[in-house]
């Protein structure tokens, strides 16, 4: 009888270590397959985006001749701006390809060149009015098709009526390359010009500058209010059924759709309030709304688990409840405090929802210099930028991408690095 039971035994343990196996292998699995996916998502966002941080140029000579820009010898600031650049441009292509007539075809190679390209002609003779009845060779912005050619990103294999370069534009770009007249550079206008009807032209620069002003609105709202709101629920409010309700819907507004903030806000500050539409103050207090509630969350858990004895303590020693929790209780819970925010503050980030329904969705090609100036945000951006059908709207979105999730990730760093350096203290 002894034996059967221990052989019963040593078989069941055999069968449960074999299911704690399976399970262990499971997890890592489980573990691997996220990887895999996470791997996968990240490889195609970067591949995509890679080819927005270089932008293509063109070499022509330009013949800076005072009648062909129909300015005097002499021009004043108003004749430059008004001078036809894009007429010498136009020009300067027709004298390097000759052969080229018909106005199908001369549409075709103009657009070769970038519609912006008159424009940094314009600012290189103002910049030296020097160059008014001199021919000089001059490197332009190429346009977004051309540049996706050159950069290899167009399958000539495909018939011409499938793809946006055409043949005579591939044989153009061909010769221009063959000679030394194209060129790749870092796309420097990405970071230092705002949105743009036109892919060669578009940056982030105002959408980066929204965001940065959006998040400063909801930091200085929503952390201390946020955690002023969690001392006083932990520490100081008594335990009756008001506070039990106000608990359980700071939990459910956690769990709140985030488009239903921006409604709130489209409702109260806008069309109550007449507060100004598109506005980085708008989207601030939005995103401190929907923020406020994660705060409380997570900073009320810090100090739950700041240890009793740090409260007993103080309190031996004559402190009043006051100066137990601002003096002792608050520096050991704020690294959980700190975290909980900054997670908070890179979640605001990241959102889109509500902040279309205050008009954030609206195009903006101007820097804000405030927070009551029309503004747009990265997330916003980008949304705009993927029902864009240009192929360089397609690599920008990306980018654009690539940027956001690299504050994402400074910002989740931050948090724990902060946590580390309070924890050692």
């Amino acid at each position: 009888m002894s034996y059967n039971s221990t052989t019963a035994i040593q078989a069941s343990l055999k069968k449960r270590y074999a299911r704690e196996r399976r399970f262990q292998w499971y997890g890592r699995l489980a573990v691997l397959t996220g990887f895999v996916f996470l791997f996968i998502l990240l490889a195609d966002i970067v591949s995509k985006g890679t080819p927005a941080f270089t932008q293509h140029f063109i070499r022509i000579a330009v013949n800076f001749d005072a009648d062909k820009l129909e300015v005097s010898a002499n021009p004043t600031e108003e004749e430059l701006y008004a001078a036809n650049f894009n007429g010498v441009i136009k020009q300067s292509l027709r004298e390097m390809f000759p052969d080229v007539s018909g106005r199908k075809d001369k549409r075709a190679l103009y657009k070769l060149i970038s519609i912006g390209a008159e424009y940094d002609l314009r600012d290189s003779v103002l910049e030296n009015p020097g160059l008014i009845g001199t021919k000089q060779e001059v490197w332009l912005r190429a346009h977004s098709e051309a540049g996706s050619y050159l950069k290899g990103q167009v399958d000539t294999q495909l018939d011409e009526a499938d793809r946006r370069v055409k043949d005579n534009q591939i044989q153009w770009l061909d010769s221009l390359r063959a000679e030394g007249r194209t060129e790749s550079r870092f796309n420097v206008i990405f970071f230092t010009a705002g949105d743009s009807r036109e892919p060669e032209l578009a940056g982030i620069k105002a959408a980066l500058l929204g965001s940065a002003y959006t998040l400063l609105v909801t930091f200085f709202l929503a952390f201390p209010v946020g955690v002023l709101a969690a001392i006083y629920l932990e520490e100081f409010a008594p335990r009756n059924r008001l506070t039990d309700l106000i608990e359980i819907n700071i939990n459910n507004l956690a769990a709140v759709p985030s488009i239903v903030f921006g409604l709130l806000g489209l409702a109260v500050f806008i069309n109550f309030f007449e507060l100004p539409r598109s506005a980085p103050l708008v989207g601030g207090m939005v995103l401190s709304l929907m923020t406020l509630p994660t705060i409380i969350i997570t900073s009320r858990a810090a100090i739950q688990a700041v240890p009793p004895s740090i409260r007993q303590a103080a309190l031996g020693v004559g402190a009043s409840p006051l100066q137990t929790v601002f003096h002792h209780v608050i520096p050991v819970a704020m690294p959980g405090i700190l975290t909980g925010s900054i997670i908070g503050m890179a979640q605001a980030l990241g959102e889109s929802a509500p902040l279309l329904m205050i008009g954030m969705v609206a195009f903006i090609m101007d820097v804000p210099g405030g927070v009551t100036d029309p503004s747009t945000v990265l997330p916003v951006q980008i949304f705009l930028w993927a029902d864009s059908p240009e192929r360089g709207f397609t690599e920008k979105t990306s980018a654009a991408i690539m940027v956001l999730m690299t504050f994402l990730i400074f910002m989740n760093a931050l948090a724990i690095y902060l946590r580390r350096r309070f924890e050692m203290k």
